[in-house]
């Protein structure tokens, strides 16, 4: 499923989950009713989400229905029905009765990404071939990609006009089909009344949504804006509070829009930012500077008056930048693409998620308000975040973007009946640590103040933040506003190379004690080993390596070989001198660290070696991005005769792995590929 679709990217979402889907949702297999329907001649009828009025709601939007409404199949209500056309203009669905402008503002935006929208909506099905009355679509639903099956028939009036999402196509019915999908994963149609453009983007994605508040703006706004419309980026934005009314200069308040496009101008030799935006309603348009009707426009050249006005009520308009940032409250900016706002390019990424829950009496502890509230903090789920990032093409340390996401699960089969709670995150640096299969006690939150913590809850379904973190330990805590509010949440940490648990579970502990007081201590002992010798060569280094403790690998110590020593040496020489000294071997030992807590996480038989699953998912752990076929070569490569690779063989192939990736990006001119002369092709094929 659709978040990044960059190779770099460790997260590989094009396997859509059907394992573990919300208990909220039936189970419903797609194919086998599809074929059953099929066999037996008939249109599927979905009786989990039927074609009467309960599927609407049971409040207010009753009142607004047409009299005489019906439930039509499209093959009803149009003689050559299409569910999708490539050949249409792609922002062709317009609001209807309900008031969900925040659904189709994300989803016009979605539309703007063919591959994304094609893993939401699978743009195969058809009214013709296999044509049985059910459709399905995939929504990223609390940590999971789960499909929604429905039936075809739509709510339409007495003169069979859809009276929800419809196209300005009028054979097209993907739009409509994918509202009411929604509607089921809400809960009824009335359940899609209010809502925020992230939600949506969130359950379109799984991506992660950054919210600005227009007024508080950052001065290189512009610059954000630009980045994101020509990125892999959805874009939404939102009026002042009201009551969806047309005001007088055509926007309507309380409102959400689509961000499609930007664009720097020319006017008077000075130049004017524009943004370009459009109306879900598919009509009513802003009616000030740089509208259709606006003489702004003559300031242009005709060539470029051409290619950007277009004077018709479709709903898309242009405006200036300051007049967006007056008009409207909200920018939301759902990230494809890692390091949006740092301006990070070519940058591999690793994505980690654990599900957790707020339980009243025993995990709720609510926030930190006073030294006597902190003894109820620390009942909160705590999680051990362990960053560690070389700096690519460098063997020392630097500070780590690392992105943190909190998602609260609906608290109701229905969407609306509960709120969401204010919900937000501390975050904690780990000096030293206590106990990793215990929660740390309140004396730790007495004695520590958090790095970051929340300004304000939000009651939103997602709260973010991107910190820079140095490489070490760290204890993020979620929380609700209030001690004792129950729900369930999933935390998600994205980085360049990370571990990230729940302590205090019952999930197996990736860090030991003495893993973390040996690293804490390093200093000292390799002061000690270097002070006879500055730089060491392979039979020293080898030497070191075997008399050193390896506590998190359980009673199978690793024995590195003379071989393994020298190429290790060959890696970290950054001079090509032979020898390494104390800040390389300092390096390299947190390389180990990293490695040998990836090792021990994955290998949970203890049996001292990873098979082909636990490799694959070693490598992910490590932020290394692998295909299965070049995974199974370096297996076959580095272990044994039965596919098992032991602890050095692995040190091995990480090594190498982050050699060959750190020389690629040194290299290559676009991300995508590069060119070597015949010297560099053996220096490099010789080197690795």
């Amino acid at each position: 499923m659709p978040l990044w679709s960059s190779s770099q990217w460790s997260w590989k979402l094009g396997q859509k989950d059907t394992v573990g889907a919300s208990p909220q949702l039936p189970r419903q297999d797609y194919k086998a009713l599809q074929e059953r329907c099929l066999r037996d001649g008939c249109l599927f009828e979905d009786d989990t989400f039927p074609a009467t009025l309960s599927s609407i709601g049971s409040g207010q939007l009753l009142q607004k229905l047409p009299g005489h409404l019906q439930w039509r199949r499209p093959t009803e209500l149009h003689v050559n029905p299409h569910f999708y056309s490539a050949k249409a203009k792609r922002l062709d669905l317009c609001q209807g009765l309900l008031g969900d402008c925040w659904f189709l503002a994300a989803l016009q935006a979605l539309s703007l990404h063919q591959d994304i929208l094609s893993q939401v909506v699978p743009l195969n099905q058809s009214f013709t071939e296999n044509y049985a009355g059910i459709f399905q679509f995939w929504f990223w639903h609390f940590g999971k990609w789960v499909p929604v099956v429905i039936d075809d028939r739509l709510p339409v009036n007495e003169a069979g006009q859809l009276i929800f999402v419809s196209s300005i196509f009028k054979n097209l019915f993907w739009g409509a089909l994918l509202e009411k999908a929604y509607a089921k994963l809400c809960g009824s149609y009335e359940d899609l009344q209010r809502g925020q453009v992230s939600d949506a983007f969130l359950d379109f994605t799984g991506g992660v949504s950054v919210t600005i508040k227009l007024a508080e703006a950052p001065r290189n706004l512009w610059d954000i804006l630009s980045r994101a419309t020509y990125g892999r980026t959805l874009i939404g934005c939102q009026t002042h509070s009201g009551n969806q009314r047309v005001l007088e200069n055509g926007l309507v308040d309380g409102h959400a829009y689509t961000l499609i496009g930007t664009r720097k101008v020319t006017c008077h030799h000075k130049p004017e930012y524009l943004v370009k935006l459009r109306n879900p309603w598919g009509m009513v348009e802003w009616k000030g500077d740089w509208s259709d009707s606006s003489s702004t426009w003559e300031l242009l050249s005709p060539k470029e008056k051409m290619v950007l006005l277009r004077k018709k009520d479709d709903g898309e308009f242009w405006m200036t930048l300051q007049d967006f940032k007056v008009h409207f409250k909200l920018l939301v900016i759902c990230k494809l693409t890692p390091g949006l706002l740092s301006h990070e390019v070519g940058q591999k990424w690793s994505y980690t998620a654990q599900e957790g829950r707020w339980k009243k009496g025993t995990t709720a502890g609510g926030p930190i308000k006073s030294h006597h509230a902190r003894n109820t903090f620390w009942r909160n789920p705590q999680f051990l975040l362990s960053v560690w990032r070389p700096q690519e093409g460098k063997m020392f340390l630097t500070p780590c973007s690392v992105l943190v996401s909190l998602v609260q699960k609906p608290r109701h089969r229905h969407r609306n009946r509960k709120p969401h709670l204010a919900i937000g995150f501390y975050l904690f640096r780990m000096s030293r640590f206590y106990d990793d299969l215990k929660k740390l006690p309140p004396e730790f939150f007495l004695q520590n103040k958090p790095l970051s913590f929340p300004e304000v809850f939000l009651p939103e379904k997602e709260v973010s933040k991107e910190l820079w973190l140095e490489p070490g330990m760290y204890l993020i805590v979620p929380c609700t506003s209030e001690a004792c509010q129950e729900s369930e949440f999933v935390l998600r940490v994205f980085s360049r190379k990370h571990v990230f648990y729940e302590i205090g579970s019952n999930s197996r502990a990736v860090f030991s004690k003495e893993i973390v007081d040996q690293t804490e201590g390093q200093d000292e002992v390799f002061t000690k080993l270097f002070e006879k010798c500055p730089e060491i060569n392979a039979a020293q280094l080898r030497r070191i390596l075997n008399q050193l403790t390896w506590s998190g690998l359980g009673s199978t110590q690793p024995l590195f070989s003379l071989d393994a020593c020298q190429s290790i040496l060959a890696l970290m020489d950054l001079n090509a001198s032979g020898t390494v000294s104390i800040q390389e071997f300092r390096d390299l030992w947190k390389q180990l660290m990293l490695y040998q807590a990836v090792f021990y996480k994955q290998d949970s038989n203890q049996s001292g070696c990873l098979n082909w699953s636990q490799l694959r998912a070693a490598i992910k752990d490590v932020g290394i991005v692998l295909s299965d076929d070049i995974c199974l070569l370096m297996l076959i490569r580095y272990s044994g005769p039965k596919l098992q690779m032991d602890f050095v063989s692995f040190v091995l192939l990480m090594l190498r792995a982050e050699k060959t990736e750190s020389i690629f990006q040194n290299l290559t001119q676009d991300g995508k590929g590069i060119y070597l002369q015949k010297p560099e092709w053996q220096m490099m094929t010789l080197y690795c």
